[in-house]
């Protein structure tokens, strides 16, 4: 582990783990409560009968989801700034025409 590197204390659905965390630990932590919060929420809604792997998987596919929605979202956005910036940029040109 090198200096810009420190060791985390996590505790994810009852187990510690130990993370390497080359940025602000802070922020290791919020993931890790995070990751806590989604995986309680599955094993809520699953039963506490389910095992640790398939809540983890099934909290993974539930991350995952709103990650590609905010990803199409930023997309959506991305291509409607492109277009209102063409938009403007039409509009300037024509009153510099006009």
């Amino acid at each position: 582990m090198n200096d810009s590197e420190s060791l985390v204390r996590v505790t994810i659905l009852g187990q510690e783990y130990a993370v390497k965390a080359p940025t602000d630990p802070d922020y290791i932590r919020r993931i890790a409560d995070y990751v806590n919060a989604k995986m309680n929420e599955v094993q809520s809604a699953a039963g506490p009968e389910q095992n640790a792997t398939r809540i983890a998987i099934l909290a993974a596919m539930n991350i995952s989801d709103e990650l590609f929605t905010v990803r199409k979202e930023c997309e959506n956005l991305s291509r409607q700034v492109d277009e209102r910036v063409t938009q403007l940029m039409e509009l300037v040109d024509d009153t510099l025409e006009g």
